[in-house]
Parts: structure tokens; C-alpha cells; sequence
């Protein structure tokens, strides 16, 4: 089913592709940004930045396996993937034509030649004060994740001028310069607040420092010689089973789709303020290229649209163990209680958290085609400069 509509995929980046190789003038809807005609960027190599949303076994590589039945519908085995297959930065890779990325942390196996992630489950962009154990939230914040990077960079490079015997393991030294670095992360920010019991305006209170954080990291990178930018916002918190069973909100604070509107707002609150970060960016950043995805109107789209696309449940869990969402914090998915549903491809999400594999591609196929960037360019041509504003 998948292989199928990954053709029409292909097809409907090329046509973009089509239209700006015969000179095409795109305008963005805002009116702001033109761009001229160019071929397709051809990436070397991803860096991937985040958390459970797109951590492809980092997780797994420091605290163990993510267990079945995760990777059930793609991989047939766990894969360090919360999901019962493909992520987001999966069908990401594979339209552009590159492997799955490695985890930074998998020492064992992976291939580092066209990129790595080091995305771990559980990641915010701010350090939290508290275990795995204690919080669940993981210590490789985006800070580390940076540090992580960099030292990881740097012994390519070198292993690259010494001639070493693994360094057909790692990116070229020129890679970093024309790689796609992606984040996708922030989601865990807000409900780490929420679960240390701070109200939905303490929360909002402290997102400008989050935000300023992230900044400051791209900045980082971009100073090391990262140049095209992929950058996520977070999506419909509210809409979570794990949020929507933990979480206090009163009948007359959830939306007619089930979602907990308090929640919610708040995230597009975070997105208001990132979206600003990236403005900025760019006016920092001339050289860079930066790309704003707006994932919160794309998964909460799926959420409204669900039956058209050929979903039947919205905000219940695949996997889980009971009650009105099927999640249940103290038996999770893969405990010996908590099964997975007979077949995930109706099911939005996956284990009260994260998207089952189905959503993923519904997801990824509104990023590749960019209709919900800010740029309206496809994935494959946001490597673009405007010029002109």
C-alpha cells in the first residue's frame, strides 16, 4: 500500500521540480519570498536533531531496546523506533534518495556515510533537572545532541586526512557543508512542564527561553558550515492519548475532534514564537537556508480529516492496555499486557505518544511536497535562497 503511494509522492515533487527547471517564478503565499529556477539540491547526507518523534535507535542504544511490538508492520523486528514502522525522517531519507539514518549512539552496525541522527526519545531543547528514571524525559537534550555533532564532525574530518581504515563509515568533509540538517523537537519541553505540575500559563511563561535556546544552537551549527535547515514545529499536543489521559481538562476544554484545547493552544503559542525565531534567523543567518514546517497543521489536519484519509481512530492508542484512549502509563506498549491492535494502518497513533507508521506517511508526504512550509518549496529544492523579498 505504502510502495504505491510513494509513487504519486515522487510524482508530485517532480512536477514541482518541473516547474521550477523551466524557469518558474515561485511565489510564497505571504508574497514575501521569489525564488529562481534551480535543479534539485541532491543532499549528500541528513543530520537529524529531536526526539521520539524521529530518534531511529538512539534511545534504544543508551537505556535498551525499544521493545515488540515495535517495527512490527515495517522492520518485522523493534528497530530502536517507537512505532510500529517507519518515521517522518524515514520517508524523508528515502525521497531524497539516502539510507535510514544511523543513531549516533548505535556503535554496533551503522553506517555513517550519508548522516547520522542523534535524536534520542524523551529529548527537550532545554536540559530538565531530573533522571530517565524519575521523568522519562532523556538527558540528551538538544545542547547535547549539539555537543554530540561536533565531536562527531570533527573525527570525520580527521579520520578523513589520516587516510583511517572506518572512514568509508563516515560522511565526507565536504558533506557538511551541503548536508539537510532537520530538528524536530520541543514537544517534551511543554509536557515535561505540565507533568511537574506547572499550569498551562507557567508553561507558556518559560517557551521564550526554550525557543532562544534552540536559536542559539542553530546558530552553532550553522557557524560550523551547516547551511540548508529543516525546521519542525511541534504538533497538536492536546490530541495525544497519553496527554489527554494524564493531563486535567474538562469536557468544555475539549474540541469536538477530543482533543484538549488548553494543550493545545499552548503549542501553537510555542510555534508563534519559533516562527519568529526563524524570521530572525534568516536576518542573522543571510547565507543559510531555512525551511519552517508546519507539522502542527498537518497532524491535527490528519486528526479532522481522519476518515478521509482512511482513519478510524484519532486519539486512542494501537498499543496500549485500556480505558477510553487505551493507554495506560504503568502498562505500556510492549509490557506484557500492552498488545497492538490488529491493524495499525486505521489508527493515528501508535502507543498513546507517537504516530503509527500509517500517519508518518501521511505526514511526510505534506513535507515533501511543501504546502505546509513557509517557502511552499518541495523537500527536494529547500536548499533555495529568495531573491527577493
Amino acid at each position: 500500500m505504502f510502495e504505491r503511494k510513494q509513487k504519486s509522492v515522487a510524482a508530485c515533487c517532480y512536477f514541482h521540480a518541473v516547474l521550477l527547471v523551466f524557469g518558474l517564478v515561485l511565489n510564497v503565499s505571504s508574497g514575501s519570498y521569489l525564488y529562481a529556477s534551480a535543479t534539485d539540491c541532491e543532499f549528500p547526507a541528513i543530520f537529524n536533531f529531536g526526539d521520539s518523534n524521529s530518534d531511529t535507535g538512539g534511545l534504544s542504544a543508551a537505556f535498551g531496546q525499544a521493545p515488540p511490538p515495535n517495527g512490527e508492520t515495517f522492520f518485522h523486528k523493534p528497530s530502536g523506533r517507537y512505532c510500529d514502522g517507519r518515521l517522518v525522517i524515514d520517508f524523508i531519507a528515502e525521497s531524497l534518495g539516502l539510507p535510514y539514518l544511523s543513531a549516533y549512539l548505535q556503535s554496533v552496525g551503522s553506517n555513517f556515510s550519508h548522516g547520522a541522527n542523534f535524536a534520542t526519545a524523551g529529548s527537550t531543547i532545554r536540559q530538565q533537572n531530573t533522571t530517565l528514571r524519575q521523568s522519562g524525559f532523556s538527558p540528551f537534550s538538544l545542547d547535547v545532541q549539539s555537543w554530540q555533532f561536533n565531536q562527531f564532525k570533527d573525527k570525520a574530518i580527521a579520520a578523513d586526512k589520516e587516510g583511517a581504515s572506518y572512514k568509508y563509515l563516515l560522511p565526507k568533509p565536504e558533506y557538511f557543508n551541503r548536508a539537510l540538517y532537520t530538528f524536530d523537537i520541543g514537544q517534551n519541553d511543554l509536557t515535561a512542564g505540565y507533568f511537574l505540575n506547572m499550569t498551562v500559563d507557567q508553561v507558556r511563561a518559560f517557551i521564550p527561553d526554550v525557543i532562544s535556546q534552540f536559536s542559539s544552537i542553530i546558530k552553532g551549527i550553522n557557524f560550523g558550515g551547516g547551511m540548508f535547515f529543516l525546521i519542525h514545529n511541534t504538533g497538536p499536543v492536546g490530541c495525544l492519548p497519553y496527554v489527554l489521559d494524564r493531563l486535567p481538562h474538562s469536557p468544555s476544554e475539549t474540541d469536538k475532534y477530543g482533543c484538549a484545547i488548553p494543550y493545545n493552544e499552548v503549542a501553537q503559542e510555542f510555534n508563534r514564537l519559533l516562527k519568529e525565531a526563524v524570521i530572525q534567523l534568516r536576518k542573522d543567518l543571510p547565507k543559510a537556508a531555512i525551511t519552517y514546517v508546519d507539522m502542527y497543521s498537518i497532524k491535527y489536519g490528519l486528526v479532522t480529516n481522519a476518515t478521509k484519509e482512511g482513519f478510524k481512530f484519532t486519539v486512542r492508542a494501537c498499543c496500549g492496555h485500556g480505558g477510553k484512549y487505551n493507554y495506560n502509563r504503568n502498562f505500556g506498549c510492549g509490557s506484557k499486557v500492552g498488545n497492538s491492535c490488529i491493524d495499525p494502518s486505521v489508527y493515528l497513533n501508535w502507543d498513546g505518544v507517537h504516530n503509527t507508521e500509517a500517519s508518518n506517511y501521511h505526514i511526510s508526504r505534506h513535507v515533501m511536497s511543501g504546502e505546509f512550509s513557509d517557502t511552499s518549496l518541495p523537500l527536494s529544492h529547500v536548499c533555495q535562497k529568495p531573491i527577493s523579498n
